[in-house]
């Protein structure tokens, strides 16, 4: 399994930013995806997941409203569109591979990060 995320970049706050994650060596469609964030001196945290056929969707309470998880299955690919970006999302994030189609059973496999910045 390969998971490849695409996108970082330094905005300003306010600002928006769309991270890719490229999947290959997996049945796609099969698997819930997340994305995942981890800050300088924080814990990783799971910041948006979605079931394997893209109907069961969850955000962390932080970024709700403003963050949007989406997929292609039929281009391995899943994407964060990130609107009104804070600099408390300065973070690296990383694309999850679910345990199975239903995001309830977790995540077990995480890519490369890829490193956002948002300046005030």
């Amino acid at each position: 399994v390969q998971l490849q995320a695409y996108g970082r970049g330094l905005v300003q706050a306010g600002g928006s930013l769309r991270l890719s994650c490229a999947a290959s060596g997996l049945t796609f469609s099969r698997y819930a995806m997340g994305w995942y964030r981890q800050a300088p001196g924080k814990e990783r945290e799971l910041v948006a997941g979605i079931s394997g056929a893209g109907i069961s969707i969850n955000y962390a309470e932080s970024v709700k409203g403003r963050f949007t998880i989406s997929r292609d299955n039929d281009k391995n690919t899943l994407y964060l569109q990130m609107n009104s970006l804070k600099p408390e999302d300065t973070a690296i994030y990383y694309c999850a591979k679910g345990v199975a189609a239903s995001r309830s059973f977790g995540y077990n496999y995480w890519g490369q990060g890829t490193l956002v910045t948002v300046s005030s």
